[in-house]
């Protein structure tokens, strides 16, 4: 990215492309892991962020939260 772009992370951004854009990202997900009973980066690497908290029925805007905080530093 170039220098002074906001660096954001969005529902409609696949697992991929977060963690190709965002080094350490995959971290915030793997936390999740426990309460999908499977591996979420391993299962839905290509799907977008929308798609995979549908799917495990998680609250996608706490997983945006966590996920922009964590590049927030």
């Amino acid at each position: 990215m170039k220098p002074g772009t906001i660096q954001r992370i969005f529902a409609d951004m696949t697992l991929l492309d977060i963690f190709t854009a965002f080094e350490g990202t995959e971290n915030v997900l793997k936390k999740y892991d426990h309460v999908a009973g499977e591996c979420i980066c391993c299962e839905m690497l290509f799907s977008k962020l929308e798609e995979v908290a549908e799917h495990y029925q998680l609250d996608l805007e706490q997983l945006l939260n966590e996920l922009n905080d964590f590049l927030e530093g």
